[in-house]
């Protein structure tokens, strides 16, 4: 069996999936990068979660490593010609050993798995990230490439950074680092500079659309598209949000948000009630995560005075019930206050271990108290 390092058992894990949609410009922009002969030692994939930026990573090191001696050399001399796509066939050696995660010239640096708690840490380890200098330093044990793929680069704490930023400024010849990170400006200014950036946009609603189709074959029209609205150009959040249940568990927060101004508590109990069963981490943070992007469309609405489209029938009238008053008091600042305020909530709930129970409660009371 898969380690949930390598993606587990999910055929459309990263390090397996040859489908790169939506990211054509960067995809070329690596590609002339690659046959001009002046190939950047470190690249820095950027943008929001969930859309494809660790996908295109490992596009990039299939493409590189598939190249072999002759590589980046053959194409700087035109033979063979200069390759047009990065895509590798899945059934290539060089993709089937890396899809096992056993390629010899590719190192994946990531978050580690915590096997008490069942999800992955919040942190990148130093300890990971050192292993990068040492196995650049290794001859290539195919005679081209040596490739290290960094997910989640924005989660190394300044020891990591630092690690990273040695090797940055001496890179081994024929070496490539590509980091993928969701917060860029997280990362030191040094690694930035060292680092060619290249940014990702989040992916239209109907590219979104039609992956759900293709990942999730078993959701009807309507659901996929209230998921791809909800996940706002990340095809990552919405197949989290399908498989915690998150478009069941959104209905059912609106539902128990129509009670407002005055929230019906023996409601609010028994939803909380149903996040929490289970002990299930999938399901809370869904529901967190909804709440907060809900609020803060809310409070951008307040700030426009233009109701969004609809993510299920009905959410509309609700919207627009709430704003309407913070509208006309001139009361922007109390939906900015309570999106911020649960946001910072949850972060504490998460990082000190808090009771959920009386979390999630005491979010959905701000929101009474800011309704009233």
């Amino acid at each position: 069996m898969s380690r949930p390092e390598d993606g587990g058992d999910d055929p459309f894990a990263p390090r397996r999936n040859p489908h790169l949609v939506g990211h054509e410009q960067a995809e070329r922009l690596l590609l002339e990068s690659w046959t001009s002969g002046r190939m950047h030692h470190a690249w820095l994939i950027g943008g929001p979660p969930g859309i494809g930026k660790a996908t295109l990573a490992f596009r990039m090191a299939r493409f590189v490593l598939k190249q072999g001696t002759g590589g980046n050399d053959a194409a700087l001399f035109g033979a063979p010609p200069p390759p047009v796509t990065l895509a590798v066939d899945t059934e290539h050696p060089v993709a089937r050993r890396i899809a096992a995660g056993g390629h010899a010239d590719l190192l994946t640096v990531q978050r580690t798995w915590d096997e008490k708690r069942k999800r992955f840490k919040r942190d990148l380890p130093v300890d990971e990230v050192r292993r990068i200098a040492p196995f650049l330093r290794l001859t290539s044990a195919e005679g081209g490439w040596r490739v290290v793929v960094v997910d989640g680069a924005d989660q190394m704490n300044l020891s990591g950074q630092n690690a990273l930023l040695k090797i940055l400024e001496e890179p081994p010849a024929r070496s490539l680092i590509l980091m993928a990170a969701d917060n860029v400006g997280s990362l030191l200014p040094t690694i930035r500079s060292r680092s060619r950036k290249l940014m990702l946009e989040p992916l239209p609603e109907a590219t979104v659309v039609g992956l759900l189709g293709r990942y999730a074959p078993e959701l009807d029209r309507e659901a996929q598209t209230a998921l791809a609205r909800l996940a706002e150009g990340s095809i990552g959040r919405a197949l989290d949000l399908h498989h915690a249940g998150g478009l069941d568990l959104y209905r059912q927060m609106l539902g128990l948000l129509e009670t407002l101004p005055r929230l019906d508590v023996l409601a609010a109990y028994g939803f909380i009630d149903k996040v929490l069963r289970g002990n299930d981490d999938a399901a809370w943070s869904a529901v967190t995560d909804l709440l907060v992007w809900w609020l803060g469309r809310l409070a951008r609405t307040t700030a426009r005075g233009q109701l969004p489209g609809e993510v299920v029938a009905g959410e509309g009238p609700l919207i627009a019930r709430l704003v309407e008053p913070a509208r006309r008091d001139g009361g922007l600042d109390r939906w900015v206050e309570v999106w911020e305020n649960t946001t910072r909530l949850f972060a504490r709930a998460d990082s000190a271990n808090l009771d959920r129970r009386q979390v999630l409660l005491n979010a959905l009371l701000s929101i009474e108290t800011a309704a009233a």
